[in-house]
Formats: structure tokens, sequence, C-alpha cells
């Protein structure tokens, strides 16, 4: 299988309390509307001075409000649900204490127990110009994504798209020159391809495997599609429909700049289909997924309508892998 596949609190304890405690905890008398307002100015935030600092905006750095909205009932996880929204707001690209608090709405007291308590426990790390996400959570997502198969993943995409097109769906890998199938869910039209979970074919013999070429550069398509014709060799295609080198790369061409590829009956007589790659967090292409049909089914004009659902349900499995859609960079202008 691609490796891609597997890749592989320290908490303040007077504010962290154990669910259990807390749900045999007698339950408090509602205090008074007086009592409720002095409450809320006790607890709200202040500054050096006194001043009630108030919190800004959740979306002013992109953090989910449900880390930020801190309820009464979830008053016992205060300091739990601060250092997750502390963990987000890094991510989001915050580096110092000041906008970690902003962020948060705490004092710089507070925010420096936490942030410290999170570098302490490595899921922070402290550099020159500020804090970055530590190794800890390098460790952790390389343990769910072992968690986290990707046939597991991906098969409700598989699912959606069979029921959609009522065509044969192959998911598959990178296994040296070869693509390995994981999983097929058959078509509803009453066809039998000789695809099957286990079955191996060149990579640049088949839309799915060539899916898994669009990152390569031309020298890597030239050496699999010899690779495809040696391993071919003794196959007998009638008709041949299998593209010459110059056709093939000049398709390759064409596929990586439109993120998607075809197989026109180049592996099995009369057989079509559309794929697109899979990727992971690193951005890397760790499989792919195809609709097949016979050629009564996948006219041409359908296999164009059909590129943008490949893509979706393709784009959709690579976010649970953690893959998400680049960002345009954009650069200052100097004055």
């Amino acid at each position: 299988m691609n490796k891609a596949m597997t890749t592989h609190a320290e908490s303040e304890a007077p504010d962290v309390h154990d669910a259990s405690s807390a749900s045999e905890a007698p339950e408090a008398p509602e205090a008074s509307g007086t009592q409720k307002g002095d409450a809320a100015r006790k607890s709200a935030p202040r500054s050096a001075n006194g001043a009630v600092v108030p919190p800004p905006p959740a979306d002013s750095i992109g953090l989910p409000s449900t880390l930020l909205d801190v309820t009464p009932q979830q008053a016992g996880t205060q300091t739990l649900l601060r250092g997750l929204a502390i963990l987000e707001a890094a991510a989001a690209g915050v580096r110092d204490l000041r906008t970690f608090g902003a962020a948060l709405g705490t004092t710089r007291s507070t925010t420096h127990r936490l942030v410290s308590s999170l570098v302490q426990a490595r899921y922070l790390r402290q550099v020159q110009g500020g804090y970055l996400l530590g190794p800890k959570l390098i460790e952790l997502g390389t343990i769910a994504l072992e968690q986290m198969p990707l046939t597991t993943v991906a098969r409700p995409h598989l699912e959606s798209l069979a029921e959609l097109t009522h065509d044969t769906i192959h998911l598959g890998v990178r296994d040296g020159d070869d693509v390995l199938y994981i999983d097929k869910i058959p078509g509803t039209r009453g066809l039998e391809m000789r695809s099957r979970v286990g079955h191996r074919m060149p990579l640049a013999s088949t839309g799915i495997g060539k899916a898994m070429m669009l990152d390569l550069v031309p020298d890597q398509w030239q050496s699999l599609f010899d690779a495809s014709r040696r391993a071919l060799a003794g196959v007998s295609f009638k008709p041949d429909n299998r593209p010459d080198q110059q056709t093939f790369m000049q398709r390759m061409t064409n596929y990586a700049a439109g993120g998607f590829t075809f197989d026109l009956e180049e592996n099995e007589a009369s057989i079509r289909c559309v794929a697109a790659p899979v990727r992971d967090a690193s951005g890397s292409i760790v499989a792919a997924l195809s609709v097949a049909s016979t050629i009564p089914y996948m006219s041409l004009e359908r296999m164009d309508e059909l590129i943008p659902v490949v893509q979706r349900e393709a784009r959709a499995i690579s976010e649970e892998l953690g893959w998400r859609v680049p960002q345009p960079t954009t650069r200052r202008i100097k004055r």
C-alpha cells in the first residue's frame, strides 16, 4: 500500500473538573438577576488598569465559535476549551501572546499560563518571534490517520457516486508501477468488468492509474508508459485503442492541467472511465477513484459532464484525510 496512506496536557488543575464529579455535584440555587450581573462583571477579563477587556469576534482569526462560547454548563471545561482555541489560533497564524489573549478574551497572565502549559506538553513550540504548533500534534495526527483507513473514509463517497451514476466505481492506490484496486462497487446496468479488489494493472494503462501520475514530471510519465507497454506486451487488444507515446504525453499534459484523467478503451475493450486523484494532508496524491462503464453509457459528452462530479467526491475524501484547498499567496507591493 502507499506509505502516505498510513502515515503515521498538561492542564491547570484548579480550572479542570472531572465530568463525573460535575454530574454528582448538588445543583446550585439559581442566582438572582443582581447576583448574575455581579458574577458576570467579576468573571469578565480585565486589563492591568482594571478595565474590562471585551473579547473580539471569533471570526477575526477564523476560530470556531464553539471553542470560544463557553456556556455555564461548560464552565468545568473552560481551560480545556481555551487551550483548544489557542491551538486553533496558532493554526490560523497567530504567533504572540497578545493576539492569543485578544482572541480568547483572557488576561495576559492567564494567556501566558495556558500557552506555557501547551509548550510544556509539546502541543506548542516556542520559536524566535512567537509560537508554532508543536510536535505532539504531529504524533497525534499520525495516529489519527492510522485509525482512519482510506477505504473506510472513502466508502460513503464511493456509494454516493454509485447511486448517482449507476456505473462501476473503483478506488485504487499506487503500488510501484501498478494501480492496486482496494475497493469496487459494481454498476447496476448489468455489466461486469474484469477489475476486482486486489487486482493490479499498469498505472499508465488505466484512468485511475493515470490520476495518480498527475503530479509527476514528464520523464516519469514516459518511464511509466514504457513500463505499461512491457507489462502488456503479450496481451491482445482488439481493437487496439492504446495511444502512441506522443499522444499519451499530450493527453497527460492536458489531464494534469485539468486535474482529471480518462480511460478511452486503453485497458479493456469498450470500457471508458473518468478518474480523479485523492490527496492527503501533505497535498500528495495517495489514491484515486473512477467511474467506469461501457461506450453506450459513457459517451465523450457524458465523460465531460462527469469530470466535476468525480472531482467533487475525490476532494471530499481528500478533505477527510486532512487536505485543504491551497490558498493563493499575495505579494506585498513595496511603496
